[in-house]
């Protein structure tokens, strides 16, 4: 089997600890090689290391969920709340088996009346925002039922796995990853009795935006782009899910409380 890398950060290729990670994994029977895209897969690619943070992840799902390859998050960097494996610890990991795979939604995104965007796919969220110092009005519909205008500074669409993400700063719920829900959130909303609203992950969102400004701008994850004011994004989920793999005594909860510090509190102490 042949296993697959992505960095993001340069300065990583003469990391010491990925040196050691990659001549463990070759000792081990794997064949390593770097990939930038999905077309740089080989035949008989088992898995795609992300080596880097949680950005770096977010990159190297766009390779890995379209051609159903597993990814595997080494943490080099900071938080690592999605790549949550020490370099020291992935051989073991995969040679062991015990791991599981879990299968995290994709978003894809359209604008209509522009041409197909060069890479539609999101991970966590996609985005729209303002681009000048005026707020935004919102329409949003949900299967064709059109919800409020939101006015604010944009607003979101967000997947279980994004509910940790650009979501939870601007006030959405947590939702453990096995989910099967988006999440419509705004951004510092002007009509505050507009709160996040959880919806069906099988729900298309319809969203235009309209601003003094001739354009806003669009973000998916960790890229973006500027539409036209007025144009209509849809937001739906991707044929294809990405698969991730973890250890099979790792805990959602227990991430949420180790990395992000969730509840903590001296009278729990």
């Amino acid at each position: 089997m042949k296993a697959a890398y992505y960095i993001k950060k340069t300065s990583l290729h003469d990391d010491a600890r990925f040196i050691a990670l990659r001549k463990k994994l070759e000792d081990d029977g794997l064949e390593c090689y770097e990939v930038k895209t999905t077309a740089d897969l080989q035949p008989s690619t088992g898995l795609l290391l992300s080596v880097g943070g949680d950005g770096t992840l977010l990159s190297a799902a766009t390779i890995a969920a379209p051609a159903g390859i597993p990814v595997v998050g080494v943490n080099m960097g900071r938080v690592g709340f999605l790549s949550a494996n020490q370099p020291e610890e992935v051989p073991a990991l995969i040679k062991s088996g015990e791991y599981l795979l879990e299968d995290r939604s994709v978003l894809e995104a359209s604008v209509r009346g522009m041409a197909p965007i060069d890479n539609p796919f999101a991970f966590n969220e996609v985005c729209v925002s303002r681009l000048g110092a005026a707020m935004l009005g919102v329409d949003v519909s949900v299967d064709g039922v059109p919800l409020p205008t939101y006015w604010a500074d944009g607003l979101l669409v967000a997947t279980s796995t994004g509910s940790t993400a650009y979501s939870l700063s601007v006030g959405g719920p947590i939702c453990l990853p096995a989910s099967k829900v988006l999440i419509i959130a705004p951004i510092s909303p002007h009509n505050l009795n507009l709160r996040p609203l959880v919806v069906p992950d099988t729900a298309e969102v319809d969203i235009t935006v309209h601003s003094r400004d001739a354009k806003v701008r669009m973000t998916m994850d960790n890229r973006n782009m500027e539409v036209e004011q007025g144009a209509k994004i849809s937001v739906r989920l991707a044929q294809f899910s990405l698969k991730m793999l973890r250890p099979s005594k790792s805990n959602f909860i227990e991430a949420l409380k180790n990395k992000l510090f969730w509840g903590e509190d001296v009278r729990n102490m």
